[in-house]
């Protein structure tokens, strides 16, 4: 489980600061996949490196924390100055181009024995990686190969391989179909169900794609203007949105038969004057495990 508390995320450019995530608060269950959506610039990807530990300058925690349900070696609970230390083992991180994540000069089979925390006996890691591989369907001579051989497809499932050897607590997949067909689309949306089953993990899908939520998500999170706007089961948020900009989201994908124009969704660079947005919003229960954000009331208004 893993708790964000108040959570604010700034970057520091020249004498400007910039709050990219700005006070988030909400609990990530154990053994789902959580869908993270919303346009870009909503604060996703800064949002998904807070949690993976992943903070380098101008990037810094301006406010709040997060709490994560594990310890480390030392038997002490695992915080955000320590996640680094549980990287592959505890968390671990699928980028979105695996092209430039593969280090294009070393072929396969090394990069898992040099894989952080693998085992001294490189013949065994070797042997484990082959066969972990096989297993998520790729053939046993993409050990001897260099990433430029593989088809995008392919390299892709070797960046799971890598981040699921370990079956950590806890995978980022940071728009894992980016730049692949449909077809291999699906077929990487399927690896992920299938070893989220097996594992019992959690695991963070950020897309854009609202299809690809409601194919592989347990619960939904909608991000905008960095804040988190609606936060529920997938099948409760995709059959009755709470918020205007869940539902936009939802309204765009594209029905066969309709060619009606879609609505246009304002970016979360004017989101500043929305007066929405300007009432610092709280995310209200309005069912069960169905969260959005609200403006409170003031007091003299009645509800």
């Amino acid at each position: 489980m893993i708790r964000l508390n108040d959570l604010k995320i700034s970057y520091r450019i020249a004498n400007r600061t910039i709050d990219a995530v700005d006070g988030v608060s909400l609990t990530i269950p154990d053994g789902c996949i959580v869908g993270i959506a919303g346009e870009s610039g909503s604060g996703k990807s800064t949002l998904m490196k807070a949690i993976y530990g992943d903070i380098q300058a101008p990037m810094h925690i301006s406010r709040g924390s997060i709490d994560y349900d594990f310890q480390g070696a030392d038997g002490r609970p695992v915080t955000t100055q320590t996640i680094r230390r549980q990287w592959f083992k505890s968390i671990s991180y699928i980028p979105q181009s695996s092209m430039n994540s593969l280090n294009p000069v070393i072929r396969i089979g090394r990069q898992f024995t040099d894989f952080p925390g693998t085992d001294s006996n490189k013949k065994r890691v070797l042997e484990q990686a082959r066969t972990y591989l096989g297993k998520l369907g790729l053939p046993p001579e993409v050990m001897e190969s260099y990433p430029h051989q593989l088809s995008g497809g392919m390299r892709q499932r070797v960046m799971i391989g890598l981040a699921t050897f370990f079956q950590p607590d806890l995978i980022i997949a940071d728009e894992p179909t980016t730049a692949l067909d449909v077809v291999v689309q699906k077929e990487i949306l399927m690896l992920l169900m299938e070893l989220q089953e097996e594992m019992g993990n959690t695991i963070l899908v950020v897309s854009h794609d609202m299809g690809v939520h409601y194919q592989v998500t347990h619960k939904m999170l909608i991000m905008y203007a960095g804040r988190v706007v609606e936060y529920g089961d997938t099948e409760s948020v995709f059959g009755d949105p709470q918020h205007p900009y869940t539902k936009m989201l939802i309204d765009s994908l594209p029905t066969i038969g309709d060619d009606s124009m879609r609505g246009v969704i304002a970016s979360a660079a004017g989101a500043g004057g929305d007066r929405a947005f300007r009432a610092e919003p709280v995310l209200v229960e309005v069912k069960p495990n169905h969260f959005v954000a609200r403006a409170p009331q003031p007091d003299n208004v009645l509800a």
